[in-house]
């Protein structure tokens, strides 16, 4: 018998990520794989509007309202980018900081546009990854943080979002520079994920 988990997002490049990351191996007490299901499997669930004012509250949101339709267990990030000079922006807002359905380059464009004027030693930026976890019996937080510098142009083609212009601290290649094998061993949504991983296990072990 296998453990479903709902992984509360339609985002492909994200499916992906988590997946590669989480892998098949996690394995519940009866040696049984755990299936990773998305909003896709579920087309009766609304589009869940994320109007948190934190990326824990938006999280929590979207695991807990897939937990409530499917009664599976449901897990959601919410990532965001804070840049040090623009007061933390886009934080929430990243995914539409270029306005409602902008695309990745478009954000890329208006933050490259906002910082043009930004010094080389003033451009510090943090990436955050916040994974909400919930089920019957569960619910929890999974927190990951990566830091680094905003570049000054877009350099790289693989990832997605702000992977082009993040540069994380001790690396001299951009997120979407590197392939996925390293992103995922350092990223901010891996960091959070291995925690996440951690509950999982210890929620298999009951």
């Amino acid at each position: 018998m296998k453990m479903e988990i709902v992984l509360a997002t339609h985002n492909l490049h994200k499916v992906d990520e988590i997946k590669n990351i989480l892998s098949h191996t996690l394995l519940d007490k009866a040696g049984s794989s755990i299936e990773f299901l998305s909003l896709d499997n579920f087309p009766s669930i609304d589009e869940i509007v994320e109007d948190g004012t934190t990326l824990e509250e938006n999280a929590r949101k979207k695991a807990g309202t897939v937990y409530e339709q499917t009664g599976l267990l449901s897990l959601a990030d919410d990532t965001g980018l804070e840049v040090e000079a623009l007061g933390g922006k886009p934080g929430v807002y990243s995914a539409r900081y270029a306005g409602e359905n902008a695309t990745y380059q478009q954000n890329n464009e208006k933050l490259l546009h906002e910082m043009k004027d930004i010094p080389h030693d003033k451009r510090s930026a943090k990436f955050r990854c916040v994974i909400s976890i919930i089920g019957s019996a569960i619910d929890e937080i999974a927190i990951g943080e990566v830091s680094g510098q905003i570049l000054t142009e877009v350099r790289g083609k693989n990832g997605f979002g702000y992977d082009p212009v993040f540069l994380p601290d001790g690396y001299n290649l951009s997120y979407a520079e590197m392939d996925s094998e390293l992103k995922n061993k350092l990223s901010h949504r891996a960091r959070a994920l291995e925690k996440a991983k951690k509950i999982l296990k210890r929620l298999n072990l009951k």
